[in-house]
């Protein structure tokens, strides 16, 4: 699978508004801030992309299911089991 965005690009300094007593928390068990939220990031990026995906291929998928529906598996005859 291909990469959501470009790894090798560089940083960029950025400023956020977080719930304060989150964030104490969060440094008071030093927790890297930066790779959390780049992490978090790239999960919801995973999350959006396949969402997109199934949206996308959403009349392809029923079409296969409905064949599948109809005449089985292409493979059924070769089944033994």
């Amino acid at each position: 699978m291909t990469d959501l965005y470009d790894l090798t690009a560089p940083k960029k300094a950025t400023n956020l508004s977080l719930n304060s007593d989150l964030l104490n928390k969060a440094r008071g068990l030093k927790i890297n801030l930066s790779a959390t939220l780049e992490q978090a990031l790239n999960d919801k990026l995973k999350t959006e992309a396949a969402a997109k995906w199934k949206k996308d291929n959403a009349a392809a998928i029923e079409a296969y299911n409905e064949f599948v529906a109809e005449s089985g598996l292409l493979s059924d005859e070769y089944r033994e089991f």
